[in-house]
């Protein structure tokens, strides 16, 4: 942040302008997005800044994505069965190409 100032000196002006900073020990950090897929942050190294009673995190490390698999539940297939009449096959394909229940009703009525 200042290059040159002793570490030290840096920890007492930050405390001053009440900013304090934590090592977190952590394995993984896991961050689970809105669409279902995830953010996995691998031996990461984990700082808490709090400020102005605000905490905010910052993450570094090994970063990988895993996107969202749909799954198909079987009471989604069951359901599907019940209301068009048709097979546990059919109701499974018809569920994970359009990945809604009430769609794939639809279409299978």
């Amino acid at each position: 942040m200042f290059p040159g100032m002793n570490p030290k000196k840096m920890q007492a002006v930050m405390k001053q302008m009440g900013i304090s900073q934590d090592e977190i020990s952590a394995s993984k950090v896991i961050i689970e997005k809105t669409d279902n897929s995830k953010i996995i942050i691998e031996n990461p190294s984990v700082t808490k800044i709090k400020m102005q009673g605000q905490e905010t995190f910052q993450i570094a490390g090994e970063i990988r994505e895993e996107t969202a698999e749909v799954g198909i539940s079987e009471d989604d297939v069951k359901t599907v069965m019940e209301k068009t009449g048709k097979s546990e096959e059919e109701a499974r394909e018809v569920l994970e190409k359009t990945g809604d229940l009430a769609e794939a009703i639809l279409e299978l009525s």
